[in-house]
C-alpha cells in the first residue's frame, strides 16, 4: 500500500477581460478497489458558483461558473489517497462468458466504439489473431503488448481530440491514445473495455516526502469476470502509482476539465501536476 499527495493545477490567463465562464471539473480521486480518497478539495478563484455531483459514470464532477470579468482563472485540486495494487482474477471468465448475452447486455456500453475509439481495421485484424488458443484475459494483455511495441510514445503527436486511428496511422503518441487505441482493439474482439484517467507517479525510487512533477495519465480496464486495470502506455500492470480519477467510454467522457467562455481568448494555459509519497 502506498499513500500518495497530488497537487494539480490549472491556470488560465486571457488577453482580456472574459465576461462569464461556464466549466466541468472532473479532478476529484474516487475511492473503490484498490484506492481509498483519504481527503481532497478542489480550489477555483475567481467563483460565483459551483455545483457538485457524480455523473452516470460515477465520476466526481464540479460544475463551476464565473460572472464576473476576470483575466485569469486558477483551479487546484487537492488530494490524499491510499492505492494498493488490485489483484488479478485467479480465475478469468472464459469466452463463453465474456460473449455471452448476459455480459454483452450488461456490459454493451463498454462494447460498443466512437469514432474516438474505432480500431481501424489493421488493429482488428491484429487483435483476432492474438486470440487463438488464448483466454480472453491472456488475450487482452497480448493485444495491449503488440499495441506497446507498435506504436512509439511521442509527447505531442497527437491532439487531445484525436481518434485512435491517428495514433495508428502515424505510430506514435500519447498515454491517451494508447488507451483509446487498446480499449478499440479489445472491444473488436467482445472484451469490455474502458478508459481511466488519472495520475501517474513517474519515480518509484522517490523518498517518502519528495515531491515530484507528475503526470495526468490514462489506461484501460478489462472485464474478465471483474476489471482488470492495465497500463498500455508502459505496458504494466496498475499498481500503486496509479490515481483513479474516472471511468468512461472514451477521454470525452472523463475529461479534467472542459467549458466555455465569453470574452477575449486565451493568453496562456498552466499545468502542474506535483506528487509525492507520504508516510
Amino acid at each position: 500500500m502506498s499513500r500518495l499527495s497530488v497537487v494539480h493545477t490549472t491556470e488560465f490567463a486571457y488577453g482580456g477581460p472574459v465576461r462569464a465562464s461556464y466549466n466541468e471539473a472532473r479532478m476529484t480521486p474516487l475511492s473503490g478497489r484498490g484506492q481509498t480518497v483519504l481527503s481532497s478539495s478542489l480550489a477555483i478563484d475567481p467563483l460565483t458558483w459551483r455545483y457538485d455531483y457524480r455523473d452516470y459514470w460515477g465520476s466526481a464532477v464540479t460544475m463551476f461558473e464565473v460572472l464576473m470579468p476576470h483575466q485569469s482563472l486558477l483551479i487546484t485540486a487537492s488530494a490524499q489517497v491510499e492505492v494498493s495494487p488490485v489483484p488479478w482474477p485467479r480465475s478469468p471468465a472464459a469466452w463463453d462468458t465474456v460473449t455471452g448475452s448476459r455480459v454483452q447486455d450488461t456490459l454493451a456500453e463498454f462494447l460498443a466504439d466512437s469514432p474516438a475509439t474505432q480500431a481501424p481495421a489493421e488493429v482488428a485484424a491484429l487483435a483476432a489473431d492474438l486470440v487463438g488458443g488464448r483466454s480472453p484475459h491472456e488475450a487482452a494483455q497480448s493485444i495491449c503488448g503488440a499495441l506497446y511495441d507498435a506504436v512509439e510514445y511521442v509527447p505531442g503527436a497527437t491532439a487531445v481530440h484525436s481518434a485512435a486511428a491517428v495514433a495508428w496511422e502515424e505510430r506514435k503518441g500519447v498515454c491517451q491514445d494508447m488507451a483509446q487505441l487498446s480499449v478499440g482493439a479489445l472491444r473488436s474482439v467482445g472484451i469490455p473495455a474502458r478508459y481511466v484517467s488519472g495520475y501517474l507517479h513517474p519515480r518509484q525510487s522517490a523518498e517518502v516526502g519528495e515531491v515530484v512533477t507528475g503526470e495526468s495519465h490514462a489506461w484501460v480496464e478489462w472485464w474478465v469476470g471483474q476489471w482488470v486495470p492495465f497500463d498500455p502506455t508502459n505496458h504494466v500492470p496498475v499498481e500503486e502509482s496509479h490515481v483513479v480519477l474516472g471511468r468512461g467510454r472514451e477521454y470525452r467522457d472523463v475529461a479534467p476539465l472542459r467549458g466555455i467562455y465569453a470574452g477575449s481568448g486565451t493568453d496562456g494555459l498552466e499545468v502542474q501536476v506535483r506528487i509525492s509519497r507520504e508516510a
